[in-house]
């Protein structure tokens, strides 16, 4: 019954957030919902830990080690973006860019009705045990968050929107046939019986015995279907307009949470292709991508003039950093897939909340027209920001250098060495073009300016964050570093 409570009660606070009448009764349907949607997910990891996979349904649902953590970071990260929306949209509201009280109370209801089902969807993502629910589930994740897109109904939102629903709805597409496919490989093994053909935990208890043609092809379909909602280049094109569109805290969900249901679709059928081919074939076409998509963000991170499209770009950079060491495909690889994972969670999502303020405050995400100065601005945030944008650099001592390092120590000792050279040439290309633009955005002489006051919901959700991050960087409590090590194993199948 835990696995249904916990996407059940993000769907009810949903609902009560469109029958409420008040914003106060939708923030606090929301704060209230994801509060124990957090501490559900702990109690999943809990269970996990102590007695391994659990189920229900038959294993319709079902939750490892992997889908634990997803739900953890799902959750952990829906709860602080829940916490800095209530600041965030009322400061909207303040800002005049709701036309009237109805149509503020319109938003209102739209925000925080729409975000929880996009959080029960992304958890159902992890929590589906048939291949088939899965693709749903993500199919899910895309109609939900596309109206968050489109929040603020402007011109180019919608233009974001449209450009979100085609290429996501294409990849999907995509995944879709990847996932029949990967049904009809296993229609030996799984005769009439659907359910038992889609079942993860069946095929992958067999994956042997799969058709090796119809699995090659299989992967390659999945591969595009979920890298494209993973942003993975040349399919990314849809992630800049989006993250620039949206409201900062459902971009924050998109970079992050988002990013980490997309990579865990590919991660299955990663196990199944792997366990049934050999772990060649799946991990050159994702060395390929991860590479691609470092090398196309790197000019374009360089040449920036917008703050989220920055971040945007540096999504992809980490989507195909993520895809590197999934295809890599040796234990040190897939423990530093997690550790990434994990620190990416907690690192990116910052960077969208500093972004948020410094748009709410500049009214502006160019470069050119801040003119620098946020630290002197907004000291809080300004120092947030900087510390942030060295820790998803990869600086010392911040935890995404341990997870970079074992990555490049993976990719050595499994003789990648031009997917390293290209690793370190990248890398060192969006660390220089990133420390451009943020640091003379931060550190600028700004225009003179007062200094802003204290705005509870949006700097104490923001200060949760980065001491989220600064722990990490010196300690990792056992429990999680338990949780993302069985994670690893469930990749390598030991």
């Amino acid at each position: 019954m835990l696995l249904l409570a916990l996407l059940a009660v993000p769907f009810v606070a949903a609902l009560v957030s469109v029958l409420a009448r008040t914003r106060r009764a939708m923030e606090t349907a929301n704060l209230a919902g994801f509060g124990v949607t957090f501490a559900l997910a702990l109690m999943v990891v809990s269970a996990v830990l102590a007695r391994g996979p659990v189920s229900v349904w038959g294993g319709f649902l079902y939750a490892d080690s992997l889908s634990a953590l997803v739900c953890l970071l799902t959750a952990s990260v829906a709860l602080l973006c829940a916490v800095y929306a209530v600041g965030y949209v009322r400061e909207d509201e303040r800002s005049g860019l709701f036309e009237d009280a109805a149509a503020g109370l319109w938003q209102f209801r739209k925000y925080y009705s729409l975000t929880p089902l996009f959080v029960c969807a992304m958890l159902l993502v992890a929590l589906a045990n048939n291949l088939g629910v899965m693709w749903v589930a993500i199919e899910g994740t895309t109609l939900t968050s596309v109206f968050l897109v489109m929040f603020y109904g402007k011109v180019t939102s919608l233009e974001a929107a449209w450009k979100y629903a085609i290429i996501g709805g294409v990849g999907l597409s995509m995944a879709l046939f990847g996932t029949l496919l990967a049904y009809y490989s296993a229609h030996r093994l799984a005769g009439s019986d659907t359910l038992a053909g889609l079942n993860w935990s069946v095929l992958a208890a067999h994956a042997a015995e799969l058709d090796r043609t119809t699995m090659r092809l299989a992967f390659i379909l999945v591969l595009v279907g979920y890298g494209t909602k993973a942003g993975l280049a040349p399919m990314h094109t849809w992630k800049p307009d989006a993250y620039s569109e949206a409201p900062v805290p459902a971009a924050a969900l998109l970079s992050s949470a988002l990013l980490n249901c997309a990579l865990y679709g590919l991660i299955r059928f990663y196990i199944l292709a792997s366990r049934c081919l050999g772990a060649e074939f799946p991990g050159a076409l994702l060395v390929l991508l991860g590479v691609l998509s470092m090398g196309i963000a790197t000019p374009f991170i360089l040449l920036q003039r917008n703050l989220r499209r920055l971040l945007a770009y540096s999504s992809i950079d980490q989507a195909g950093i993520m895809a590197i060491a999934l295809g890599l495909g040796s234990k040190l690889g897939a423990l530093a897939l997690m550790l990434h994972m994990t620190f990416h969670s907690v690192t990116k999502p910052l960077l969208f909340l500093c972004a948020g303020n410094v748009h709410q405050h500049f009214k502006t995400d160019l470069f050119g027209k801040i003119k620098g100065g946020v630290l002197r601005t907004m000291p809080l945030t300004g120092g947030v920001f900087l510390m942030a944008t060295l820790a998803v650099l990869g600086m010392p001592p911040f935890s995404m250098f341990q997870s970079e390092f074992l990555l490049v120590r993976a990719a050595l000792g499994g003789g990648h060495y031009l997917a390293t050279a290209l690793f370190v040439l990248f890398g060192a290309g969006i660390f220089g073009g990133a420390m451009f633009h943020v640091g003379g955005l931060v550190l600028g002489a700004g225009d003179g300016q007062p200094a802003v006051a204290l705005r509870p919901w949006r700097d104490l959700s923001m200060l949760a964050l980065a001491g989220v991050l600064v722990m990490l960087a010196f300690w990792l409590p056992a429990p999680l570093l338990e949780l993302i090590r069985g994670a690893a194993r469930v990749i390598t199948g030991d």
